[in-house]
Protein backbone atom coordinates (compact mmCIF):
# COMPACT_ATOMS: atom_id res chain seq x y z
CA UNK A 1 0.00 0.00 0.00
CA UNK A 2 3.08 2.53 0.89
CA UNK A 3 3.62 1.76 -3.63
CA UNK A 4 0.74 4.06 -4.07
CA UNK A 5 1.50 7.41 -6.03
CA UNK A 6 1.12 10.61 -4.13
CA UNK A 7 -1.49 12.62 -5.38
CA UNK A 8 -4.77 14.59 -4.18
CA UNK A 9 -6.60 11.47 -5.71
CA UNK A 10 -4.79 8.50 -4.37
CA UNK A 11 -7.39 6.86 -3.11
CA UNK A 12 -8.55 6.29 -6.32
CA UNK A 13 -5.38 5.16 -7.85
CA UNK A 14 -5.47 2.85 -4.47
CA UNK A 15 -8.74 1.38 -5.46
CA UNK A 16 -10.09 2.32 -2.20
CA UNK A 17 -13.31 3.92 -2.08
CA UNK A 18 -13.86 6.89 0.25
CA UNK A 19 -16.13 5.37 3.24
CA UNK A 20 -19.30 7.37 2.32
CA UNK A 21 -19.02 5.73 -1.16
CA UNK A 22 -19.83 2.48 0.21
CA UNK A 23 -23.10 3.85 1.96
CA UNK A 24 -25.82 4.01 -1.02
CA UNK A 25 -28.20 4.11 1.99
CA UNK A 26 -26.96 6.85 4.02
CA UNK A 27 -29.45 9.76 4.70
CA UNK A 28 -28.88 13.22 6.45
CA UNK A 29 -31.47 13.95 8.34
CA UNK A 30 -31.66 17.58 9.83
CA UNK A 31 -34.11 17.15 12.94
CA UNK A 32 -36.73 19.74 15.08
CA UNK A 33 -35.08 23.04 14.00
CA UNK A 34 -32.22 22.45 15.51
CA UNK A 35 -29.91 22.80 12.69
CA UNK A 36 -28.36 19.64 14.10
CA UNK A 37 -27.36 17.14 11.01
CA UNK A 38 -26.55 13.19 11.35
CA UNK A 39 -25.94 10.30 9.99
CA UNK A 40 -27.92 7.06 9.68
CA UNK A 41 -27.51 3.59 8.29
CA UNK A 42 -31.19 2.46 9.30
CA UNK A 43 -31.22 -0.86 7.58
CA UNK A 44 -29.11 -2.78 9.90
CA UNK A 45 -30.33 -1.50 12.72
CA UNK A 46 -32.63 -3.97 15.18
CA UNK A 47 -32.83 -5.12 18.59
CA UNK A 48 -29.75 -7.34 17.98
CA UNK A 49 -27.73 -4.70 18.75
CA UNK A 50 -28.30 -4.64 22.39
CA UNK A 51 -27.70 -8.01 23.02
CA UNK A 52 -24.82 -8.44 25.45
CA UNK A 53 -20.99 -8.34 23.73
CA UNK A 54 -18.27 -11.83 24.44
CA UNK A 55 -14.84 -10.54 25.66
CA UNK A 56 -11.99 -12.87 26.61
CA UNK A 57 -11.33 -13.62 29.99
CA UNK A 58 -8.58 -12.22 32.74
CA UNK A 59 -7.87 -8.94 30.98
CA UNK A 60 -6.54 -6.07 33.16
CA UNK A 61 -7.93 -3.00 32.35
CA UNK A 62 -5.88 0.46 33.70
CA UNK A 63 -9.06 1.59 33.85
CA UNK A 64 -7.14 5.23 34.56
CA UNK A 65 -9.08 7.77 32.61
CA UNK A 66 -12.69 9.06 32.15
CA UNK A 67 -12.51 11.05 29.14
CA UNK A 68 -10.11 11.10 25.91
CA UNK A 69 -9.09 14.08 23.57
CA UNK A 70 -8.17 12.76 20.87
CA UNK A 71 -5.75 15.04 18.60
CA UNK A 72 -5.57 13.71 14.85
CA UNK A 73 -3.19 15.48 13.07
CA UNK A 74 -4.77 14.77 9.60
CA UNK A 75 -1.91 14.72 6.55
CA UNK A 76 0.51 13.43 8.78
CA UNK A 77 3.59 15.35 10.41
CA UNK A 78 7.27 14.85 10.24
CA UNK A 79 8.06 12.78 13.32
CA UNK A 80 12.25 13.70 12.76
CA UNK A 81 11.33 17.30 12.98
CA UNK A 82 8.88 17.22 16.32
CA UNK A 83 8.32 14.23 18.66
CA UNK A 84 11.52 11.89 17.73
CA UNK A 85 13.59 15.22 16.72
CA UNK A 86 16.75 14.11 14.54
CA UNK A 87 19.52 16.70 13.28
CA UNK A 88 21.68 17.07 10.51
CA UNK A 89 22.81 19.50 7.23
CA UNK A 90 18.87 19.96 7.40
CA UNK A 91 18.24 20.93 10.14
CA UNK A 92 17.39 24.85 10.44
CA UNK A 93 19.73 26.40 12.53
CA UNK A 94 16.50 28.56 14.33
CA UNK A 95 14.84 25.26 15.68
CA UNK A 96 17.34 25.43 18.43
CA UNK A 97 17.82 21.63 19.13
CA UNK A 98 17.64 21.27 23.13
CA UNK A 99 17.87 18.74 26.01
CA UNK A 100 15.30 18.15 28.52
CA UNK A 101 14.51 14.99 30.77
CA UNK A 102 18.31 14.29 30.80
CA UNK A 103 19.24 14.37 27.67
CA UNK A 104 16.52 12.08 26.60
CA UNK A 105 14.68 14.19 24.83
CA UNK A 106 16.14 16.59 22.32
CA UNK A 107 13.51 18.88 21.38
CA UNK A 108 12.85 21.57 18.40
CA UNK A 109 13.10 24.70 20.89
CA UNK A 110 12.67 27.39 18.22
CA UNK A 111 9.22 26.00 17.09
CA UNK A 112 7.54 24.55 19.79
CA UNK A 113 8.91 26.54 23.25
CA UNK A 114 5.54 26.52 24.92
CA UNK A 115 5.20 22.82 24.84
CA UNK A 116 8.76 22.43 25.97
CA UNK A 117 7.49 23.88 29.38
CA UNK A 118 5.22 20.56 29.60
CA UNK A 119 7.46 17.84 28.62
CA UNK A 120 7.70 16.28 31.88
CA UNK A 121 3.81 15.66 30.90
CA UNK A 122 4.36 14.34 27.89
CA UNK A 123 4.88 10.34 26.78
CA UNK A 124 6.12 9.28 23.18
CA UNK A 125 6.00 6.58 21.10
CA UNK A 126 8.63 6.58 18.67
CA UNK A 127 8.52 2.98 17.56
CA UNK A 128 5.06 3.85 15.71
CA UNK A 129 4.55 1.88 12.64
CA UNK A 130 1.31 2.44 10.13
CA UNK A 131 -0.59 0.26 7.42
CA UNK A 132 -0.99 2.33 5.03
CA UNK A 133 1.01 5.29 3.16
CA UNK A 134 -2.33 6.62 1.43
CA UNK A 135 -3.74 9.62 3.50
CA UNK A 136 -7.71 8.33 2.68
CA UNK A 137 -6.87 4.62 3.71
CA UNK A 138 -4.24 5.34 6.66
CA UNK A 139 -6.58 8.05 8.28
CA UNK A 140 -9.46 5.46 8.44
CA UNK A 141 -7.49 2.68 9.61
CA UNK A 142 -6.25 4.95 12.45
CA UNK A 143 -9.63 5.85 13.59
CA UNK A 144 -11.58 2.68 12.87
CA UNK A 145 -8.90 0.46 14.34
CA UNK A 146 -8.95 -2.12 11.32
CA UNK A 147 -7.95 -2.05 7.72
CA UNK A 148 -11.31 -0.28 6.32
CA UNK A 149 -10.84 -2.54 2.64
CA UNK A 150 -11.25 -5.16 5.38
CA UNK A 151 -14.25 -7.96 6.02
CA UNK A 152 -15.66 -5.72 8.77
CA UNK A 153 -13.73 -2.31 7.26
CA UNK A 154 -17.21 -0.93 5.82
CA UNK A 155 -19.29 -1.22 8.80
CA UNK A 156 -16.72 -0.18 11.78
CA UNK A 157 -17.53 2.63 13.93
CA UNK A 158 -15.03 5.29 14.96
CA UNK A 159 -12.87 4.36 17.89
CA UNK A 160 -15.50 7.20 19.67
CA UNK A 161 -18.53 5.92 18.76
CA UNK A 162 -17.16 2.42 20.84
CA UNK A 163 -16.18 4.64 23.47
CA UNK A 164 -19.65 6.57 23.44
CA UNK A 165 -21.00 3.22 23.36
CA UNK A 166 -19.75 1.59 26.27
CA UNK A 167 -20.19 5.20 28.18
CA UNK A 168 -24.27 5.03 27.89
CA UNK A 169 -24.98 2.27 30.46
CA UNK A 170 -23.68 5.47 33.09
CA UNK A 171 -25.41 8.31 31.73
CA UNK A 172 -27.70 10.30 33.68
CA UNK A 173 -30.38 13.10 32.98
CA UNK A 174 -27.86 15.43 33.69
CA UNK A 175 -25.49 13.84 30.45
CA UNK A 176 -27.63 16.17 27.64
CA UNK A 177 -23.78 16.23 25.49
CA UNK A 178 -23.11 13.66 22.69
CA UNK A 179 -20.52 11.39 24.59
CA UNK A 180 -18.58 11.53 21.39
CA UNK A 181 -18.01 15.29 19.67
CA UNK A 182 -16.14 15.87 16.72
CA UNK A 183 -14.84 19.68 16.67
CA UNK A 184 -12.96 21.43 13.17
CA UNK A 185 -13.32 17.63 11.59
CA UNK A 186 -14.46 17.13 8.39
CA UNK A 187 -15.44 13.68 6.97
CA UNK A 188 -14.57 11.66 9.69
CA UNK A 189 -15.69 7.58 10.05
CA UNK A 190 -19.20 7.51 11.95
CA UNK A 191 -20.70 5.03 13.98
CA UNK A 192 -20.67 2.78 11.36
CA UNK A 193 -23.04 -0.52 12.00
CA UNK A 194 -23.88 0.83 15.63
CA UNK A 195 -26.97 3.07 16.21
CA UNK A 196 -26.65 6.64 15.12
CA UNK A 197 -27.13 8.17 18.76
CA UNK A 198 -23.20 6.73 18.41
CA UNK A 199 -22.04 9.06 15.92
CA UNK A 200 -19.92 12.13 16.19
CA UNK A 201 -21.85 15.08 17.22
CA UNK A 202 -19.54 17.20 14.38
CA UNK A 203 -19.28 21.11 15.05
CA UNK A 204 -16.99 23.76 13.48
CA UNK A 205 -15.68 25.76 16.73
CA UNK A 206 -16.91 29.42 16.65
CA UNK A 207 -16.81 32.11 19.59
CA UNK A 208 -20.28 32.85 19.10
CA UNK A 209 -20.99 28.76 20.44
CA UNK A 210 -24.02 26.85 19.16
CA UNK A 211 -26.49 29.10 17.25
CA UNK A 212 -29.05 26.56 16.49
CA UNK A 213 -30.21 25.71 19.85
CA UNK A 214 -32.48 28.37 19.77
CA UNK A 215 -35.26 28.02 16.77
CA UNK A 216 -36.12 30.49 14.81
CA UNK A 217 -39.53 30.46 15.11
CA UNK A 218 -39.29 31.06 18.94
CA UNK A 219 -39.90 28.54 21.75
CA UNK A 220 -43.78 28.03 21.59
CA UNK A 221 -43.49 27.51 18.11
CA UNK A 222 -41.30 25.09 18.56
CA UNK A 223 -42.87 23.34 21.56
CA UNK A 224 -45.93 23.11 19.24
CA UNK A 225 -44.36 20.99 16.71
CA UNK A 226 -42.54 18.78 19.27
CA UNK A 227 -46.41 17.59 20.48
CA UNK A 228 -47.31 16.93 16.40
CA UNK A 229 -44.17 15.25 16.13
CA UNK A 230 -45.04 13.33 19.45
CA UNK A 231 -48.10 12.12 18.07
CA UNK A 232 -46.81 11.43 14.47
CA UNK A 233 -44.71 8.45 16.10
CA UNK A 234 -46.95 6.92 17.77
CA UNK A 235 -49.58 6.87 14.86
CA UNK A 236 -45.73 5.94 12.37
CA UNK A 237 -45.39 3.13 15.41
CA UNK A 238 -49.19 1.46 15.51
CA UNK A 239 -50.22 2.15 11.89
CA UNK A 240 -49.86 0.94 8.63
CA UNK A 241 -46.18 2.66 8.19
CA UNK A 242 -44.65 0.07 10.41
CA UNK A 243 -42.19 0.30 13.42
CA UNK A 244 -41.15 3.63 14.73
CA UNK A 245 -37.70 4.68 13.40
CA UNK A 246 -35.60 4.10 17.24
CA UNK A 247 -32.29 6.17 16.00
CA UNK A 248 -34.95 8.89 14.23
CA UNK A 249 -36.54 9.17 17.95
CA UNK A 250 -33.28 9.55 19.39
CA UNK A 251 -31.81 12.38 16.95
CA UNK A 252 -34.68 14.10 18.26
CA UNK A 253 -34.20 13.33 21.56
CA UNK A 254 -31.12 14.34 21.78
CA UNK A 255 -31.29 17.82 20.05
CA UNK A 256 -33.95 18.20 22.14
CA UNK A 257 -32.34 17.87 25.42
CA UNK A 258 -29.31 20.43 24.04
CA UNK A 259 -31.96 22.95 23.39
CA UNK A 260 -33.40 22.68 26.69
CA UNK A 261 -30.31 23.01 28.52
CA UNK A 262 -29.81 26.79 28.73
CA UNK A 263 -25.75 25.71 30.27
CA UNK A 264 -24.89 23.98 26.81
CA UNK A 265 -23.87 27.24 24.75
CA UNK A 266 -21.51 28.27 26.91
CA UNK A 267 -19.59 25.21 26.73
CA UNK A 268 -19.09 25.74 22.67
CA UNK A 269 -18.74 29.64 23.17
CA UNK A 270 -15.05 31.64 23.95
CA UNK A 271 -14.47 35.17 24.78
CA UNK A 272 -11.69 37.21 23.02
CA UNK A 273 -8.84 36.37 25.72
CA UNK A 274 -8.91 33.19 25.63
CA UNK A 275 -8.99 32.67 21.62
CA UNK A 276 -5.62 34.85 22.24
CA UNK A 277 -4.40 32.13 25.12
CA UNK A 278 -4.69 29.48 22.95
CA UNK A 279 -2.67 30.83 19.74
CA UNK A 280 -6.33 32.76 17.92
CA UNK A 281 -6.31 29.95 15.69
CA UNK A 282 -9.35 27.48 14.84
CA UNK A 283 -6.92 24.75 16.03
CA UNK A 284 -6.78 26.85 19.31
CA UNK A 285 -10.52 27.25 19.55
CA UNK A 286 -10.95 23.41 18.90
CA UNK A 287 -9.16 22.53 22.01
CA UNK A 288 -10.51 25.55 23.99
CA UNK A 289 -13.67 23.93 23.79
CA UNK A 290 -12.46 20.20 23.87
CA UNK A 291 -11.35 21.16 27.46
CA UNK A 292 -14.45 23.39 27.96
CA UNK A 293 -16.83 20.39 26.95
CA UNK A 294 -14.80 18.37 29.52
CA UNK A 295 -15.08 20.23 32.33
CA UNK A 296 -18.74 21.10 32.09
CA UNK A 297 -19.14 17.58 32.63
CA UNK A 298 -22.16 17.51 30.52
CA UNK A 299 -21.76 13.68 29.16
CA UNK A 300 -19.01 14.28 26.96
CA UNK A 301 -16.86 11.24 26.47
CA UNK A 302 -14.24 11.30 24.16
CA UNK A 303 -13.79 14.52 22.17
CA UNK A 304 -12.09 14.73 18.73
CA UNK A 305 -9.83 18.02 17.66
CA UNK A 306 -8.54 17.52 13.74
CA UNK A 307 -6.13 19.40 12.69
CA UNK A 308 -5.18 19.55 8.80
CA UNK A 309 -2.43 20.56 7.11
CA UNK A 310 0.46 18.23 7.25
CA UNK A 311 1.08 17.12 4.26
CA UNK A 312 4.17 19.01 3.71
CA UNK A 313 5.24 17.61 0.33
CA UNK A 314 7.32 20.31 -0.88
CA UNK A 315 9.08 23.44 1.03
CA UNK A 316 8.31 21.97 4.39
CA UNK A 317 10.99 24.54 6.00
CA UNK A 318 9.42 27.70 4.33
CA UNK A 319 8.80 30.75 7.18
CA UNK A 320 6.86 32.59 4.39
CA UNK A 321 4.10 30.33 3.84
CA UNK A 322 1.56 29.53 6.48
CA UNK A 323 0.93 26.34 6.23
CA UNK A 324 4.78 25.06 6.11
CA UNK A 325 6.03 23.34 9.67
CA UNK A 326 6.87 26.54 10.73
CA UNK A 327 3.18 27.52 10.07
CA UNK A 328 1.52 24.57 11.79
CA UNK A 329 3.35 24.79 15.00
CA UNK A 330 3.26 28.24 15.62
CA UNK A 331 -0.69 27.02 15.51
CA UNK A 332 -0.22 24.05 17.54
CA UNK A 333 2.50 25.10 20.06
CA UNK A 334 0.33 27.82 22.04
CA UNK A 335 -2.80 25.86 21.95
CA UNK A 336 -1.70 22.65 23.38
CA UNK A 337 0.98 24.57 26.10
CA UNK A 338 -2.53 26.23 26.90
CA UNK A 339 -4.83 22.86 27.01
CA UNK A 340 -1.96 21.21 29.35
CA UNK A 341 -2.10 24.49 31.78
CA UNK A 342 -5.63 23.92 31.81
CA UNK A 343 -6.69 20.67 32.25
CA UNK A 344 -3.56 20.11 35.22
CA UNK A 345 -4.88 23.03 36.94
CA UNK A 346 -9.19 22.38 36.77
CA UNK A 347 -10.02 20.27 39.66
CA UNK A 348 -11.66 16.72 38.48
CA UNK A 349 -14.44 15.16 38.78
CA UNK A 350 -12.72 12.94 42.01
CA UNK A 351 -11.36 14.45 44.87
CA UNK A 352 -7.43 15.06 44.78
CA UNK A 353 -7.49 14.51 40.62
CA UNK A 354 -6.95 17.34 38.04
CA UNK A 355 -9.13 17.23 34.83
CA UNK A 356 -5.58 16.26 32.95
CA UNK A 357 -5.43 13.14 35.34
CA UNK A 358 -8.88 12.32 33.85
CA UNK A 359 -8.66 12.78 30.70
CA UNK A 360 -6.26 10.85 28.33
CA UNK A 361 -4.64 12.64 25.56
CA UNK A 362 -3.70 11.05 22.29
CA UNK A 363 -1.96 13.37 19.31
CA UNK A 364 -1.23 11.02 16.20
CA UNK A 365 -1.77 11.68 12.35
CA UNK A 366 -2.37 8.57 9.96
CA UNK A 367 1.46 7.99 8.96
CA UNK A 368 5.19 9.78 9.49
CA UNK A 369 7.24 11.42 6.80
CA UNK A 370 10.95 10.57 5.09
CA UNK A 371 13.75 11.35 6.64
CA UNK A 372 16.98 12.77 6.72
CA UNK A 373 17.61 15.35 3.65
CA UNK A 374 14.64 17.21 2.22
CA UNK A 375 13.50 16.23 -1.05
CA UNK A 376 14.17 17.45 -4.26
CA UNK A 377 10.91 19.65 -3.73
CA UNK A 378 12.59 21.30 -0.34
CA UNK A 379 10.24 18.66 1.49
CA UNK A 380 9.34 15.16 3.07
CA UNK A 381 6.82 12.77 0.99
CA UNK A 382 4.85 9.83 2.83
CA UNK A 383 6.80 7.46 5.01
CA UNK A 384 5.17 4.16 7.48
CA UNK A 385 7.14 5.11 10.26
CA UNK A 386 5.39 7.29 12.64
CA UNK A 387 5.72 9.10 16.27
CA UNK A 388 2.37 9.43 18.73
CA UNK A 389 2.39 11.91 21.96
CA UNK A 390 0.27 11.29 25.01
CA UNK A 391 -0.66 12.84 28.10
CA UNK A 392 -2.86 12.46 31.40
CA UNK A 393 -5.37 10.00 31.76
CA UNK A 394 -2.75 7.82 34.16
CA UNK A 395 0.14 7.87 31.35
CA UNK A 396 3.43 8.53 33.43
CA UNK A 397 5.16 11.62 31.74
CA UNK A 398 8.94 11.26 30.62
CA UNK A 399 8.42 8.33 29.32
CA UNK A 400 10.14 7.34 25.58
CA UNK A 401 8.59 4.53 23.81
CA UNK A 402 11.13 3.39 21.23
CA UNK A 403 14.37 4.38 19.97
CA UNK A 404 15.18 4.85 16.49
CA UNK A 405 18.81 5.30 14.51
CA UNK A 406 20.56 8.53 13.82
CA UNK A 407 18.27 9.82 10.75
CA UNK A 408 15.48 7.70 11.94
CA UNK A 409 15.10 4.84 9.25
CA UNK A 410 15.26 2.32 11.05
CA UNK A 411 13.89 1.34 15.07
CA UNK A 412 17.06 0.43 17.21
CA UNK A 413 14.38 -0.69 20.70
CA UNK A 414 11.15 -1.23 20.34
CA UNK A 415 11.42 0.02 23.76
CA UNK A 416 7.95 -2.07 24.96
CA UNK A 417 6.83 -6.05 26.30
CA UNK A 418 5.99 -7.26 22.23
CA UNK A 419 9.58 -5.90 21.31
CA UNK A 420 7.76 -5.09 17.28
CA UNK A 421 6.48 -1.48 16.12
CA UNK A 422 3.68 0.15 17.81
CA UNK A 423 0.29 -0.17 15.43
CA UNK A 424 -2.93 1.48 15.26
CA UNK A 425 -4.36 -1.44 16.70
CA UNK A 426 -2.15 -1.21 20.10
CA UNK A 427 -2.62 2.36 20.42
CA UNK A 428 -6.27 1.93 20.41
CA UNK A 429 -6.14 -0.66 22.86
CA UNK A 430 -4.07 1.58 25.07
CA UNK A 431 -6.23 3.98 24.61
CA UNK A 432 -9.61 1.27 25.59
CA UNK A 433 -7.33 0.29 28.40
CA UNK A 434 -7.14 3.79 29.88
CA UNK A 435 -10.85 4.49 29.94
CA UNK A 436 -11.67 0.88 30.83
CA UNK A 437 -13.42 -0.83 27.98
CA UNK A 438 -12.22 -4.28 26.96
CA UNK A 439 -10.42 -4.13 24.02
CA UNK A 440 -10.69 -7.86 23.23
CA UNK A 441 -14.50 -6.94 23.13
CA UNK A 442 -16.17 -9.36 20.40
CA UNK A 443 -20.01 -8.16 19.55
CA UNK A 444 -22.06 -10.76 18.14
CA UNK A 445 -24.68 -8.55 16.68
CA UNK A 446 -23.24 -6.68 13.14
CA UNK A 447 -25.36 -7.40 10.32
CA UNK A 448 -22.70 -9.64 8.25
CA UNK A 449 -22.96 -12.62 10.78
CA UNK A 450 -19.36 -12.82 11.68
CA UNK A 451 -18.75 -11.23 14.71
CA UNK A 452 -17.30 -7.88 15.57
CA UNK A 453 -14.33 -7.25 17.40
CA UNK A 454 -13.64 -3.78 19.01
CA UNK A 455 -10.32 -4.66 17.94
CA UNK A 456 -9.55 -7.07 15.20
CA UNK A 457 -6.66 -9.95 16.84
CA UNK A 458 -6.90 -8.41 20.12
CA UNK A 459 -8.66 -11.12 21.70
CA UNK A 460 -5.92 -14.05 21.02
CA UNK A 461 -3.12 -11.39 21.81
CA UNK A 462 -1.78 -9.94 18.50
CA UNK A 463 -2.53 -6.40 19.76
CA UNK A 464 -2.40 -5.00 22.89
CA UNK A 465 -1.64 -1.56 25.30
CA UNK A 466 1.07 -0.21 25.90
CA UNK A 467 1.64 -1.11 29.09
CA UNK A 468 5.12 0.54 29.55
CA UNK A 469 3.25 4.19 29.16
CA UNK A 470 0.90 3.29 32.55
Amino acid sequence: MSKHKDCPTCHQASGFPLRDAGFSRRRFLRFAGTGLVATTFADVFSPRLLQAATVAPNVALHNSAKNCIFVFLEGAPSQTDTWDLKEGSWTPSDFAPTSYLSGAVRWPQGILSKTADHLGKLSFIRSGLAWAAVHPLAQQWAQISRSPTGATGAIAPHIGAVVALEAQANRTSSDVLPAFIALNAGSIPTSGYLPARYSPFSVQTASTGLTTLTHPDGATRFATRWSHLQTSDVNRTTGALGKKSTDMDDFYDQSKALMDDPTVDALFSFNDADHARYGSSTFGDGLLVAKQILGGRKGARFVQVTFNGWDHHSDIYDKADATSLYGMCSEFDPAFAALLTDLSTTAGSTSGKTLLDETLIVILGEFGRTVGPLTSQNGRDHNLRMSAMLAGGGVRGGTIIGKTDATGVNVTEYGWSANRDVRPEDITCTLYSALGIDYTTMRTDDPLGRGFEYVPFAKDGIYKPVEELF
